[in-house]
């Protein structure tokens, strides 16, 4: 989920250019990028690796500015990161939910619906 926030939050960014700070508690997707893990996942064409379609669907946009990561602990009293954590609570509940579709084949399950 904190992988498609960036990217979402990403792609409504509508001038191209800018130099873009992205704050999250998702170790996952902090590290990937300020590691360079997502460079060795590329070379290896993501073999192994969780959610490559949104990866790449990332790998699209960010060229379009100049990213750099942050990460914060959760919980932990952040004002803006207890925000995006009960938006994404409030979203999750939400009754018209969109089928993830690289998620559901990934798993198998795609043409259940």
């Amino acid at each position: 989920m904190e992988l498609l926030g960036v990217i979402a939050g990403l792609e409504a960014i509508k001038q191209k250019g800018l130099n873009v700070k992205v704050i999250s508690d998702s170790k996952y997707v902090v590290d990937a990028v300020a590691e360079g893990w997502l460079k060795g996942w590329v070379k290896k064409g993501f073999v192994g690796k969780k959610n490559p379609d949104l990866w790449k669907r990332y790998l699209k946009i960010a060229p379009a500015f100049d990213i750099t990561f942050e990460w914060v602990k959760g919980h932990a009293g952040n004002i803006w990161n207890e925000r995006c954590d009960q938006l994404a609570v409030a979203a999750a509940m939400s009754r018209d939910l969109q089928i993830d579709h690289g998620y559901e084949a990934a798993n198998g399950s795609d043409n259940l619906f």
